[in-house]
């Protein structure tokens, strides 16, 4: 008999569990095509038009810019510090590593509300309060614990041996970690980088204490117009969000085969 194929049972549960999970999603992407000005399921029509209503609204452009610059630059900052910081963890060149790897771990456990709150009153004194460093900053904070976590678990699983054979043979420090250590932990780099953009492109309870009137993001814009009622055009722009990171999904786990470090 063989004990390590899954029984129906746990296989019947497993897929009600994931049926559970992408309900919403299914939900969610239904009512975006309905041609009613309210969302309805099963929707009433099929029609493209709050698509077109979403990709044209220059508040929608605008909010959709904003949260590509926070995503794309926070992730960028966060891999080149996140590594460097794994980096010299890792090899243990810094005294109290273990107590450092803990606190650069910290926003995962603290409340997003309260890190909103403390980064709202510290850039207050500083004056970076409703600018877009300050903004580029706090999400920062919140995105450098999955480059650290990821570099950590990838530098786990590499031979040392390997760097210190390229610097035997003549590479400098810098030539071997760029030529050796860097390659061998791309695929974790990589799934580090996706969660951490995905954290910052949709992230709401500390992007909405740092926002100057003028500016919002889109996960900020939708949270405030479900205030007022949902219409299909929330549904639309959630749907290009969750087409759009699927195709990201797709592809990174093509390119490295990232889900060995998830």
């Amino acid at each position: 008999m063989n004990t390590d194929r899954p029984s129906r049972f746990t296989t019947a549960i497993a897929i009600l569990v994931v049926i559970f999970l992408f309900l919403p999603v299914a939900v969610v992407i239904l009512a975006a095509f309905s041609e009613t000005s309210y969302l309805t399921i099963p929707p009433q029509g099929v029609t493209l038009k709050w698509f077109a209503k979403v990709v044209s609204d220059p508040e929608y452009l605008s909010a959709i810019r904003l949260s590509l610059i926070l995503a794309v630059g926070s992730t960028a900052i966060s891999l080149v510090l996140g590594v460097l910081a794994a980096y010299a963890l890792h090899r243990k060149r810094i005294p109290f590593a273990d107590a450092i790897t803990s606190f650069l771990m910290a926003p995962l456990v603290f409340p997003s509300v309260v890190i909103g709150v403390a980064l709202l009153q510290y850039f207050s004194l500083v004056g970076l309060r409703g600018s877009l460093v300050g903004l580029l900053l706090a999400h920062v904070v919140i995105t450098v614990p999955y480059i650290v976590r990821a570099a950590l678990t990838g530098l786990a699983g590499t031979d040392g041996a390997l760097e210190e054979a390229a610097r035997t043979l003549g590479a400098t420090g810098a030539e071997a970690f760029r030529l050796v250590v860097l390659p061998l932990i791309k695929p974790g780099l990589v799934a580090g980088g996706l969660f951490a953009f995905v954290t910052s492109l949709d992230n709401v309870p500390v992007t909405i204490f740092l926002l100057s009137g003028s500016q919002t993001t889109l996960p900020v814009m939708i949270f405030t117009s479900v205030e007022h009622g949902v219409d299909p055009g929330v549904a639309a722009i959630s749907t290009l969000m969750i087409a759009a990171t699927g195709l990201v999904l797709v592809a990174a786990e093509r390119w490295t085969g990232f889900h060995r470090f998830v």
